[in-house]
């Protein structure tokens, strides 16, 4: 086993330890890719990696999977199963292996199968929910992490600069967003990110709307582009909100009220701050303004491997937040029936400040076309 795969499970090993608990389990997901270092899909056949508090991990792999998984470098016990015969005796197997009475997961990725499937091999398995402890491994970002998000970020805002130059008055949400996609991928994309939101006119103001055929941008339009290319595993989150031909006087009022809530986040960001602190910051400065009724989000969230995780960027939490920490700044203010606008940048946390990743110009911007 590789010293890296070595150092990584027995984070794992200390979290089993620190809860009280005798082994923590992952499942194909993100922390289980940061533990082994390979991503693995997530799909009917159930495939687990238990790492024990004290003692060498096991893993219950899918049979067809076996050929992919020996490339891990894995040196525990492996138990397979196939699907003509089904996996309840491996899971028996596995767990008479370990000789476990308890057992933390993830309580927001582990299905409820899976969890069956434990408590059949092993009745009297005690079954907590650590998700919180699980993935706080990933909150404080490696070097090699923040390259690549620094990538993921690069290719998302190239693809940005070229969307914008192609829209055209007419065009549907739904062709824009198609144009969007395919530059992601000509940039070098992996995968996307999430499912781009591309929002005109009263669509911007639903925070996660879907993109019409039906509609054809018009003039006057605030178009919330909310998107983020996937590189090397880690995932870009962005939203710029533009305005077509024109911007009225409400518009430009709403669009700066939003800016200065970006920046006034920014203000107290810092290694040591809490994310109560900064999303108090940002929506303070919405609230204090003539449009406090269009606040319906939280500033932000967590970024790495997945699109959201912790921290949240929320009132009430006030988990100090270490150097090495990646949050999306992202206040927005959105009038149902009217239009919305967000603006969204990917920033690092540092021990002297910030490092914002994103780079894409944030004055308002209104696109002649």
């Amino acid at each position: 086993m590789s010293s890296s795969l070595s150092h990584r499970l027995s984070e794992y090993a200390a979290v089993a330890s620190t809860l009280g608990v005798d082994a923590v389990a992952l499942v194909p997901g993100p922390n289980f890719t940061r533990a082994i270092g390979q991503s693995f899909m997530s799909h009917e056949r159930p495939f687990l990696l238990i790492v024990p508090a004290d003692g060498p991990a096991a893993a219950l792999v899918p049979n067809l999977e076996l050929g992919s998984w020996a490339q891990v470098g894995f040196q525990g016990d492996v138990f397979d199963w196939r699907d003509q015969t089904g996996y309840g005796d491996a899971f028996k197997g596995l767990m008479d292996q370990l000789n476990i009475a308890s057992l933390a997961v993830e309580g927001q990725v582990m299905r409820v199968f899976v969890h069956h499937a434990l408590l059949a091999a092993q009745p009297e398995l005690k079954i907590i929910d650590a998700e919180k402890e699980i993935s706080g491994l990933r909150m404080i970002k490696t070097p090699q992490d923040v390259v690549a998000l620094q990538a993921a970020i690069d290719i998302s805002e190239r693809a940005l600069t070229r969307t914008l130059e192609t829209i055209r008055l007419g065009q549907t949400e739904k062709q824009i967003e198609q144009m969007l996609v395919k530059l992601l991928f000509d940039e070098g994309a992996d995968e996307l990110a999430f499912g781009p939101i591309v929002a005109a006119g009263d669509n911007s103001a639903r925070p996660h709307a879907h993109a019409r055929d039906t509609y054809r941008v018009k003039a006057g339009d605030a178009l919330l582009i909310d998107f983020g290319a996937r590189k090397d595993g880690f995932a870009a989150d962005i939203t710029r909100t533009v305005f077509l031909d024109h911007v009225t006087d409400e518009g430009r009022a709403v669009y700066d009220t939003v800016l200065q809530a970006n920046l006034a986040a920014l203000s107290v960001t810092r290694a040591g701050v809490t994310a109560h602190e900064i999303d108090d910051a940002a929506t303070r400065v919405l609230e204090a303004s003539p449009f406090a009724d269009r606040v319906r989000t939280k500033t932000g969230h967590g970024l790495g491997r997945d699109v959201h995780e912790a921290p949240y960027i929320v009132r009430g939490n006030t988990m100090p937040l270490p150097a090495g920490t990646v949050y999306t700044n992202e206040p927005g203010l959105y009038q149902i029936g009217k239009f919305g606008v967000r603006i969204e940048d990917d920033v690092l946390i540092t021990e002297d400040g910030y490092q914002t990743l994103t780079k894409f110009p944030k004055d308002l911007m209104v696109i002649t076309c």
